[in-house]
């Protein structure tokens, strides 16, 4: 900055001798150009590179850590959609096996059913064979009686008329 402040003497002492305005085109013009270049590449060299260098590594670090959490976000997706679809599937083998085993247990609640019914079929026409029976050997007694009830009548009626 000494440059500067020197500059500006030398300006003002240029400026009181020349008695010029402030149009006067001598050596203060191009002394400020190369002090404003000076200027802009100290400033450059102490400010903007580091600064600049900071902002890039600083997008450098947001795009690749955008990157990874797409990344992250497309693999959580795929997840998602690979256990949803795993999921259905468990359902659809679940219905399956409910399915199959509501059939089984109907299949044997018609088998026992089947048995039952055949069973009191069976138990029916024992019970009606053994009414049968009884019913041809009371038939069989009762005949037995009424004939020798028969023959007791004609007995006494043959020997009530002789």
């Amino acid at each position: 900055m000494m440059i500067g402040g020197l500059t500006l003497l030398a300006i003002e002492a240029a400026a009181e001798e020349a008695g010029g305005g402030l149009f006067d085109i001598d050596a203060t013009l191009p002394l400020m150009a190369v002090q404003f270049v000076v200027l802009a590449i100290i400033l450059n060299a102490v400010f903007y590179k580091p600064l600049g260098r900071a902002i890039d590594e600083r997008d450098s670090y947001i795009r690749s850590t955008k990157a990874e959490a797409q990344e992250r976000l497309a693999k959580a997706e795929k997840l998602a959609q690979d256990y949803e679809q795993s999921l259905a599937d468990t359902r659809r083998q679940a219905r399956t096996v409910i399915e199959e085993a509501q059939a089984e247990a109907q299949k044997i609640a018609a088998q026992s059913v089947a048995a039952a019914q055949q069973e009191a079929q069976s138990k029916r026409e024992a019970v009606q064979r053994e009414l049968d029976e009884q019913k041809q050997a009371a038939l069989s007694t009762l005949e037995q009686q009424v004939d020798d009830l028969s023959q007791q009548i004609l007995d006494k009626l043959l020997g009530a008329a002789a």
